[in-house]
This record gives structure tokens, sequence and C-alpha cells, in this order.
């Protein structure tokens, strides 16, 4: 089951930084993973933290803001 919201931020974690939610992985560190050429399973070997699930749907969250609908 996934937390809702996906991510987090609070002053008092990591400085504000957004964090997938029940975690203190930023989300940044999966871009920069997936950004560097490394596979989301290298990302989730390394923080057992983030569920496959958990990943894939902040990844369709920023999808999302990202693109809007054809008009």
């Amino acid at each position: 089951m996934l937390p809702n919201p996906l991510i987090t931020s609070s002053p008092e974690r990591l400085g504000g930084t957004p964090v997938f939610a029940g975690t203190r992985v930023p989300v940044q560190g999966l871009i920069d993973y997936l950004e560097a050429g490394h596979p989301l399973d290298h990302f989730l070997d390394e923080f057992p933290s983030v569920s496959r699930e958990h990943a894939v749907a902040v990844l369709e969250l920023a999808k999302s803001a990202l693109i809007s609908p054809a008009a």
C-alpha cells in the first residue's frame, strides 16, 4: 500500500528536502540515479526503505505534473 501523500517535506527532516513519505530518502536521489544512467533497481538496492511501487508512483506523479493533456 502506498503512502498518501507520496512525497513529504519538513523543516525538521533534512532541512525541508522532499523525501519519499515514511523515509529519509530524498526524491532527488532517484532523479540523480536515473539521470546518471543507473537502472531503477540500482536505486532500490541502495535505498531498501523505498519500494518499487513507491518509486514508480513518484515518477508517475512527476510525469503527470510535467505533461499536460492534449487540447
